[in-house]
């Protein structure tokens, strides 16, 4: 079968992700068009299956940013209903007891008042809402699979996927060609570690002079409870056990929002060294801990996800600029780690690129580098935020959780985050593991079937599904890497950090493989991040596929 030429579209912007960024990017770039009776076309590209079907957050929401783009937002419904009420901040000491932090020795950034517990899905749908009524165009479903670029290397759009590829990459009676789509600027905002904001960082050298990029795993579970343990508005969070036996950094949450229904999750800094450490089954201990167990005991889980967070901070943002495209968002690190909440920076990343964006294209500019965004940004509030937590992820890197913490506290609270020092964390995380023969592996009791669970049921919570057949999206560099360098060294720590059970060591007539089950992919790139040899590159699937997250 011969593949035809792909058809093109031309937009003057296309936004690749229609996360909150990228959606706000689109409603500000058409709120401007508006106002300055300026003709702006803009299309969004999700590769989920609808608007907010990847999306999984804590969530605990800071208004500021919908409300300077949105003001009246709470009159036209979006689905923050239920404000913090209370924090209760815990150190988890061991696995039945803890220390309840008062309100004056926990930093600042960990004060809630005035935010909202909500669905980050749902807020992400409801913005999707608000796009299409100013004219923005979405296309859900479908991939940016590939960078397009002009002959002088200006980006000149992406395109999109072939569906109907077999799994050698041959079309079946299925194939339907990707389609190019022109702009004369790019905004990618794919969310942290972006397929295509990964190539443009290498191939632009955007990171040059800056510290590796950190990352977490954020992993996290909905549960309906019972009504007489329900608290709305009530916001835990947590560090301390379970992480600490394996000398790993991070922290849990549990957040209570309306319907009697809580989020309840962990977050595991991706610059852990034990191999054997499984990220999936520190969360299902971690819901043992009396104080999140007492909560969760008669209620039922709803649905499970995990997503890979970037929490590098100042020293690890990249110039977000190159000819003919922007990067916002995750893609770009754009989040203050520092305030266990990020959706508020990500999204004024994307407001400040639409300005940018309108001005260039309202003096006549055509794929031109748009520096003057790295400066707007770092200008603008969020930028404050970042600058004044810019040593809150590198202290606890260098210092530990102790000593770490009490340099924060005392930055955050007494210093505004002016402290004179800048700590760099250059350790890429893909390079602490230690060897596995060096380390002891946790001590993970199997699942209760009412607490913790097993990775199989908690898949088919995620509503994931790929079209069978198709090309694996998760590439090997080099085959034999994973047997011959991973699994003597460090286990195949593979089978560990990915979340959903997509690595497995198959021994068959006494030699082992590795499996790669792509069929449970919930697209949280831990992969991509974490493995040791860095011999794993994740690409998008046929645009629809992955996890469906309602509520998340």
């Amino acid at each position: 079968m011969s593949i035809e030429e792909r058809e093109s579209m031309e937009f003057d912007v296309v936004v690749v992700g229609a996360g909150p960024a990228g959606l706000a990017t689109a409603c500000r770039l058409m709120q401007i068009a508006q106002e300055k009776e300026q003709e702006i076309s803009v299309v969004v590209l999700e590769k989920g299956s609808e608007v907010g079907a990847h999306i999984l957050s804590g969530a605990v929401i800071e208004p500021r940013a919908l409300t300077e783009l949105f003001p009246d937002w709470q009159a036209n419904g979006a689905p923050l209903k239920t404000a913090v009420t209370r924090d209760d901040i815990r150190f988890f000491t061991s696995a039945s007891t803890s220390l309840k932090m008062p309100s004056f020795l926990s930093p600042k950034t960990m004060h809630n008042h005035g935010n909202y517990v909500a669905s980050l899905a749902n807020l992400t749908r409801w913005l999707g809402e608000q796009a299409e009524a100013l004219g923005v165009e979405i296309f859900p479903g479908f991939a940016a699979a590939e960078i397009l670029f002009h002959e002088d290397g200006r980006v000149k759009g992406v395109a999109t996927g072939d569906m109907g590829l077999d799994i050698n990459g041959q079309p079946k009676d299925s194939h339907e060609r990707g389609m190019e789509l022109h702009a004369k600027y790019t905004v990618f905002s794919e969310g942290c570690r972006g397929h295509l904001g990964k190539q443009m960082i290498s191939q632009f050298n955007l990171d040059e002079g800056k510290s590796p990029q950190h990352y977490g795993i954020g992993l996290k579970e909905l549960w309906q409870i019972d009504p007489a343990k329900h608290e709305p508005g009530v916001v835990v969070h947590g560090a301390g056990w379970p992480l600490s036996e394996t000398k790993s950094t991070g922290g849990g949450f549990l957040y209570h929002l309306e319907g009697n229904q809580v989020a309840v999750g962990l977050i595991i800094d991706l610059n852990y060294s034990n191999p054997h450490l499984s990220t999936f089954d520190e969360l299902q201990r971690f819901k043992h801990h009396p104080v999140i167990r007492d909560v969760l005991e008669g209620g039922e889980r709803v649905s499970y996800g995990a997503r890979a967070i970037a929490k590098g901070g100042l020293d690890s943002l990249p110039r977000m600029s190159m000819p003919g495209a922007l990067l916002v968002g995750c893609d770009a690190g754009t989040l203050n780690f520092a305030k266990i909440k990020g959706t508020h920076t990500a999204m004024k990343s994307g407001m400040v690129a639409a300005e940018t964006i309108a001005e260039a294209l309202a003096n006549g500019d055509e794929g031109r580098e748009l520096t003057e965004y790295n400066d707007a940004f770092l200008n603008s509030w969020a930028g404050d935020e970042l600058k004044s937590s810019r040593n809150w992820g590198p202290a606890l890197h260098k210092f530990g959780m102790y000593l770490g913490g009490a340099y924060n506290f005392v930055d955050q609270n007494f210093c505004g985050g002016k402290l004179p020092f800048n700590f760099r964390d250059d350790i890429p995380d893909h390079a602490t593991l230690k060897h596995a023969d060096t380390c002891t592996p946790p001590n993970y009791v199997k699942p209760d079937g009412k607490i913790s669970f097993d990775k199989p049921s908690s898949v088919f919570l995620s509503n994931t599904n790929h079209e069978d057949n198709q090309p694996v999206h998760l590439q090997l560099g080099d085959e034999s890497i994973s047997i011959n360098v991973n699994l003597p060294k460090y286990a195949e720590p593979a089978q560990r950090y990915c979340p959903v059970g997509v690595y497995e060591v198959i021994v068959e007539n006494d030699l082992p493989h590795l499996q790669i089950n792509s069929q449970n992919c919930i697209h949280c790139k831990t992969c991509d991040i974490k493995d040791p040899s860095q011999n794993i590159t994740w690409v998008v699937p046929e645009g629809g596929g992955g996890p469906n997250y309602p509520n998340m």
